[in-house]
């Protein structure tokens, strides 16, 4: 059985990223700080210790260049971790939005965070990019706001994803 972030070629989809243990449905966070410890936590059963502390590190750098909030209420936290040798991703639908210094000033209510190797910087960025394109979609990110579960809210995206990209 294949684990969530297990490559099986050269690229994989978005959704074999993700895993019903890997989705929060209504997260309930105070502020941002919080809310990236509670996903990389989610990673805790794919990664040993020192990894899942390499992924905070990585996670937190990443947002002291520049806020991961892309706008429209959503933020793609993401970053390069030494000694993680797999792409790894966790998803959230917080309860209520927090404020998370959005290039748009308004707060994120949806929350997709990639982690991947150091040493794969080519595909860490084509991963952001199909991730950036699907979630640019008004109507899917409503339809994500709709579901009521990790598991459908992982069909969403399977769905999503074999209707975008397919085409």
């Amino acid at each position: 059985m294949k684990k969530p972030g297990q490559q099986t070629g050269y690229f994989m989809t978005i959704h074999s990223l993700l895993s019903e243990e890997t989705i929060l449905h209504n997260l309930r966070v105070g502020d941002k700080k919080e809310l990236l410890n509670r996903l990389v936590d989610l990673l805790s059963g794919q990664v040993d210790g020192k990894q899942l502390e390499s992924i905070r590190e990585a996670v937190f750098e990443r947002e002291e260049i520049m806020s991961t909030g892309v706008g429209k209420g959503l933020a793609i936290p993401h970053g390069k971790a030494n000694g993680v040798t797999e792409n790894h991703a966790c998803f959230a639908i917080l309860e209520k939005p927090v404020d998370y210094d959005s290039i748009d000033q308004n707060p994120v209510e949806i929350v997709f965070l990639l982690v991947g190797p150091e040493s794969k910087n080519s595909i860490h960025i084509k991963f952001l990019s199909r991730i950036s394109r699907l979630m640019n979609s008004n109507s899917f990110r409503e339809r994500l706001l709709q579901c009521e579960s990790p598991g459908e809210i992982l069909e969403h995206f399977r769905e999503e994803e074999r209707h975008y990209f397919d085409s």
